[in-house]
């Protein structure tokens, strides 16, 4: 089986994507298929030895659609190479020029549906006695007019309506078009009649009135509405778009002693590029010379300047501020984390969410069910209406209600509702730093009520820092840090690493040492100017029968710090301690999950008391220590069990088996360390505060869905009856097909703006 994505070409509305769902799924050999109508893409699970993306385009033709079958992958390119084939945003431009073609269509189109109020308006005015009839010849004129303009409209501007009739009578597959193609054509076919065979006609039904102004009106509605929707669609993919403009087009590469400015599928794995002031940095890489501070905003969502220096890693697309580097490739192409960015970004605005699955099957057979609802309307006013009003004003209201169920009856606002919103969700989530990997996932983030939390890499930074320093001595802390790193340089145990990091961070000079000598699991000590230091554990420093307060010292080592006390052979000089440090941001989220009304579990592999102590300093109360991986899994199970919606936040590596049981996995991940798959939802940068943002984007995503979803349906549940008369008998009114376009054309428009609010709002 072959999985791929594929663009739909001539989608137009909800029912589109059902009709191709359903013909796709009957071909031989395809196992999947899933149609998403706000991305205008095909997700399609096929066996290629039965079948071929060519094939699976040929099959959905005859019905107006069809796929765009060369993908990277076909076409044996990297993504970088397709993207570059096409242009980026090649599909943009394509949508652009159609977006273009129907403007241009309903700039020639407003003007005569202005024209056709007019007549309307005079004729309404007219008869309720405030203005003068027009004479008999200019109401002639009117009528031949209108009719010149209703043909304009309806074979032009309404082509694709008329498609979608003509699809429906030889293929028997109705969608929004065809149900405006039938009202429309239906008004238009008795206008003409009435028009041509006036005489014939008259001793029947009333030829004093005509429906050409609806048939022009209504399609400029209708039109204008796809043209508004089209366009607010567009926005909702800007965090791709944005995403794909990060990526440099070029990179500056030092190839034999000579910098060479090449194509970005040029650069290759161990490469040496250079980046200057200002240059986007093109793959992934390691500094090997000089130093800056790099923008990773629109990667991590980190509105601050990162600091980098040799070793540290940099990401494709971000942004080099200030110094010039180099650095080494070590990653490149579809492998950078940019490149995995985008594609998950992707893939989950594609997905389907679950609560959309109500409104894909009402949509899916939403259309023929109108189709009745309106051939039987009109048939109720044709045969009781007849009774009551005489056969000619019977079949007016009749062919005005059955016009006006048609085109007030779109499903597109459900097909609209849900996808809009997950598309601008899933991109803000991307824009803050925060990756979802598919709708249900981000559905099912909302009903969260409790987290399950790795201490090392969520709670605490995962690797030791220099935490405290104390200073027993006449020297200053600078000399003491300086004298420390200048032994531990030499030295390749963590805590060495760690004080080295804080004097590189504070400008604190390190020295030559000489005789340095390691004293395994105890220290180690070497000449500085002369002078013999040692630096060590507890029992180190007490061979040297040097006193010192230990009780304090070991107090701090049951709180899982590493001590290291530095000595000289007459005195104790200063202590430094050396923990898993928590992270800053680690207790104000705590405290924002806590009043979201979310337990928080900590759970650890670590000492009990060091577990509980930092429990204690981060706010957290439930604490599950000394456990072994499957004990995690065990703790969610039980949690589950309680009837709790679990998420787990681990490392997405050594947490595997527990994140796959959470309800929610989440990936704490580290700089271009991402565990993308790993997890439903992976934190770059690995800050818990984005967990609160995830939770909080889930709620408001959700929040948008239902709202679009409850409009959606009230539109269609209060439209229908309104259009098809049931309040003439009442109040003796009666609902314009007129109305009923703009208030269709308006529905999927207010549904995609509902979901564009979520951009604006603050997590």
């Amino acid at each position: 089986m072959k999985t791929e994505t594929y663009r739909v070409i001539g989608m137009h509305c909800a029912s589109c994507s059902s009709i191709i769902e359903k013909t796709l799924k009957k071909i031989e050999g395809v196992d999947f298929a899933e149609v998403n109508y706000a991305t205008e893409k095909a997700k399609i699970s096929f066996d290629d030895s039965k079948t071929n993306p060519r094939d699976l385009s040929k099959h959905i033709e005859p019905l107006g659609y069809s796929l765009e079958t060369e993908t990277a992958k076909s076409m044996g390119m990297s993504a970088e190479e397709h993207a570059l084939h096409l242009g980026l945003n090649q599909s943009k431009a394509e949508k652009l020029k159609e977006i273009g073609e129907m403007r241009g269509k309903i700039l020639s189109a407003i003007p005569l549906a202005a024209f056709s109020f007019f007549v309307m308006g005079w004729d309404i005015l007219a008869k309720l006695k405030f203005v003068a009839m027009p004479g008999e010849v200019l109401n002639i004129f009117f009528k031949y007019l209108l009719l010149l303009m209703a043909t304009y409209v309806l074979l032009v501007v309404g082509k694709p309506y008329l498609l979608g009739f003509y699809r429906f009578l030889r293929y028997g597959k109705a969608n929004m078009d065809t149900l405006i193609g039938i009202g429309t054509s239906a008004a238009f076919v008795y206008s003409f009649a009435v028009v041509a065979f006036k005489e014939a006609l008259q001793p029947y039904i009333n030829v004093e009135y005509t429906y050409f102004d609806v048939t022009i009106i209504v399609i400029t509605f209708i039109a204008l509405g796809k043209y508004l929707e089209a366009m607010s669609k567009l926005k909702t993919g800007d965090a791709i778009e944005k995403l794909l403009n990060l990526q440099a087009k070029t990179a500056i590469v030092s190839r034999d002693g000579k910098e060479l400015e090449v194509e970005l599928n040029q650069v290759v794995k161990r490469d040496l590029l250079i980046v200057k002031p200002g240059a986007k940095i093109p793959v992934d890489g390691v500094i090997t010379e000089g130093n800056s501070y790099i923008d990773e905003s629109m990667v991590t969502g980190e509105p601050m300047p990162a600091e980098k220096n040799i070793g540290d890693m940099v990401v494709a697309g971000t942004i080099n501020t200030t110094g010039s580097f180099k650095f080494k490739a070590t990653k490149v192409g579809s492998e950078t984390l940019l490149a995995h960015i985008i594609s998950m970004v992707e893939e989950a605005q594609g997905s389907r969410a679950p609560i959309q699955a109500l409104a894909d099957k009402i949509s899916a057979v939403f259309v023929p069910i109108v189709l009745v609802i309106a051939f039987i309307t009109l048939g109720v006013w044709l045969f009781v209406g007849a009774s009551y009003l005489g056969f000619s004003q019977a079949l007016s209201f009749g062919l005005t209600s059955f016009v006006g169920i048609l085109v007030i009856a779109c499903p597109c606002a459900l097909g609209l509702a849900t996808p809009t919103a997950i598309i601008v969700g899933v991109g803000k989530g991307a824009k803050e730093g925060i990756l979802i990997k598919d709708a249900a996932t981000l559905q099912k983030l909302h009903l969260v009520d409790a987290i399950v939390a790795d201490k090392t890499g969520t709670i605490t930074k995962g690797k030791p820092e220099l935490v405290s320093i104390r200073n027993l001595s006449k020297k200053s802390e600078n000399e003491i840090i300086s004298i420390l790193a200048s032994l531990e340089s030499k030295s390749e145990h963590p805590i060495a690493h760690a004080i080295i990091k804080y004097a590189r961070a504070k400008k604190i000079p390190i020295l030559d040492s000489e005789h340095f000598e390691s004293v395994k699991g105890k220290g180690l000590k070497g000449l500085i100017n002369g002078t013999e230091f040692f630096a060590g554990n507890i029992k180190f420093i007490a061979d040297l029968n040097l006193s010192f307060d230990r009780t304090e010292l070991e107090k701090e080592a049951s709180q899982g710090k590493t001590p290291v006390i530095l000595a000289t052979k007459q005195e104790v000089i200063g202590v430094v301690m050396v923990a898993d440090a928590i992270k800053a941001e680690a207790p104000d989220a705590i405290k924002k999950l806590h009043q979201l009304g979310i337990k928080v579990v900590m759970l650890t592999g670590d000492d009990r008391n060091t577990a509980l102590s930092i429990a204690r300093e981060v706010g957290i109360d439930d604490v599950v220590a000394e456990v072994l991986p499957e004990d995690k899994l065990k703790k969610i199970k039980e949690l589950q069990l309680e009837g709790s919606v679990v998420a787990m936040a681990g490392d997405g590596v050594n947490d595997a088996p527990a994140l796959a049981q959470a309800d929610v996995g989440i990936a704490m991940s580290t700089g271009t360390d991402v565990a993308i798959e790993s997890a439903g939802i992976t934190l770059l940068h690995g800050d818990i505060s984005k967990l609160v943002k995830a939770i909080k984007l889930s709620k408001m995503t959700m929040r948008g869905i239902k709202q679009n979803l409850f409009w959606a349906f009230v539109y269609n549940i209060v439209g229908i009856p309104l259009a098809a008369g049931v309040l003439y008998p009442f109040f003796g009114w009666m609902l314009s097909p007129v109305i009923a376009g703009l208030a269709m054309a308006l529905s999927s428009v207010s549904v995609v703006s509902n979901s564009l609010r979520i951009k604006a709002k603050t997590l």
